[in-house]
């Protein structure tokens, strides 16, 4: 099958949500869109029928990213999925989120947060870099957290907000890295979403939530902007934590 014009677009954790919202816009922007899935292939699949009802070519693949060596192979098939179209951007969506006393986090689950947040974020980035380079073109966005560079006390997600933060220095780092090459690195940090587990509306100065159509045109921004602009963290907070 042959690719989108512009290349193929892989964005992890793609089966539904804020994933699925970002592949269906990547795939109207004219990528090819390979959809990320752990365990959701129906979901999935219906991702990428709705990526390709954007009149581009779109696909599932699965992987469990949390184990680096999947989360590589992940970025090198989806670099080989559509001949002619290599991949251009990457978007790392995956990271789960545990909201529980500090006290009482297990071992599992702080190794989870930080490998499912910051280790697959790395594996994949490392993967898809020299893939891009060769290419002269790529962009990747990675998922942040709002609160992360902001050095507040969160004693019910400790580990999510070690994993974001180490998100944002890896993203500083490689945008350095692989400036002036045609790839760049930023990062989307949202603060609290429609689809967010908690919604302290109180703290938020806008009053609202944020929507995931807001969230995804940040990333956007991001993939439609020049290499010039490289490790960047654009909050999409309503205000939060200003």
């Amino acid at each position: 099958m042959t690719g989108g014009g512009k290349g193929t677009a892989l964005v992890t954790g793609a089966a539904r949500g804020i994933g699925r919202a970002l592949a269906v816009a990547l795939a109207a922007e004219g990528y090819a869109v390979a959809v990320h899935y752990r365990g959701s292939q129906a979901d999935a699949r219906e991702t990428a029928r709705l990526c390709g009802e954007k009149g581009v070519p779109a696909t599932t693949l699965q992987a469990d990213v949390i184990d680096p060596a999947q989360a590589r192979r992940l970025v090198r098939e989806a670099h080989a999925a559509f001949p002619g179209s290599p991949l251009a951007v990457l978007v790392n969506n995956v990271g789960n989120y545990v909201h529980k006393p500090l006290l009482e986090t297990t071992d599992a689950e702080w190794s989870e947060m930080l490998a499912s947040n910051l280790t697959a974020t790395f594996a994949t980035c490392q993967a898809a870099a020299p893939l891009m380079q060769a290419a002269g073109f790529g962009r990747i966005v990675n998922l942040g957290y709002a609160g992360a560079r902001h050095l507040i006390a969160r004693p019910g997600i400790v580990p999510y907000t070690i994993a974001k933060a180490g998100v944002l220095q890896l993203s500083h780092a490689l945008g350095k890295l692989l400036a002036g090459t045609g790839v760049s690195v930023n990062v989307v940090s949202p603060g609290v979403i429609e689809t967010s587990v908690s919604q302290p509306l109180r703290e938020i100065p806008a009053g609202r939530v944020g929507t995931v159509a807001e969230l995804v045109d940040a990333a956007l921004y991001f993939v439609r902007a020049s290499d010039y602009v490289t490790g960047q963290e654009l909050e999409v907070a309503g205000g939060w934590n200003l």
